[in-house]
């Protein structure tokens, strides 16, 4: 088999004596310009940054709420927002799911259960004494049975609004996905 640049034929070799191009340091650790009429070379010089110098980076850079081609959130090295950050608004994100307190809220929401996970105690305490009232005035003189509703009715209603995002943890922070 023959190579059709066997070594020793002075492809892509310098002239004895010289430095390679852009090798060489003039006073005051200065790099000396390149000879008159001579052109870079197309391959790496050993001990010099490749040619020419890459524009974008090959791999996802780090961000701080995660890599930027998606995928699971990483920590984001900020102990202020441990959960990442919103990159709408840049503030950061709750330790709590959306989807547990919204399904928490939907399936046990006349009794605040979702609301006691996200942490606002007034409102589920309130769920919860209307809740519990209205299913004993069921049970003893089927009174009950309209707040019953409402309060089925303002649950799957709360669930629904936290499952869509509107609705903050006890801090005020955006639930994470």
């Amino acid at each position: 088999m023959s190579y059709p640049n066997p070594p020793g034929d002075g492809y892509g070799q310098q002239p004895q004596g010289q430095p390679p191009y852009g090798s060489g340091y003039g006073q005051g650790g200065v790099p000396s310009p390149p000879p008159p009429g001579a052109t870079p070379p197309a391959y790496p010089v050993p001990g010099q940054p490749p040619y020419p110098p890459q524009s974008q980076p090959m791999y996802p850079q780090p961000t701080q709420s995660g890599y930027v081609y998606g995928g699971a959130p990483q920590y984001s090295g900020n102990p202020a927002a441990p959960f990442g950050v919103d990159p709408m608004t840049g503030m950061p994100l709750s330790d709590k799911s959306k989807l547990t307190a919204g399904l928490l809220q939907i399936f046990l929401g006349s009794f605040g259960v979702g609301r006691f996970y996200l942490g606002t105690n007034n409102i589920a305490i309130a769920q919860v004494c209307i809740g519990a009232a209205s299913l004993i005035l069921t049970v003893l003189c089927l009174i009950g049975i309209i707040p019953l509703i409402g309060v089925a009715i303002w649950g799957l209603v709360d669930g629904i609004m936290i499952l869509n995002g509107s609705v903050p943890d006890q801090y005020g922070r955006k639930l994470r996905d």
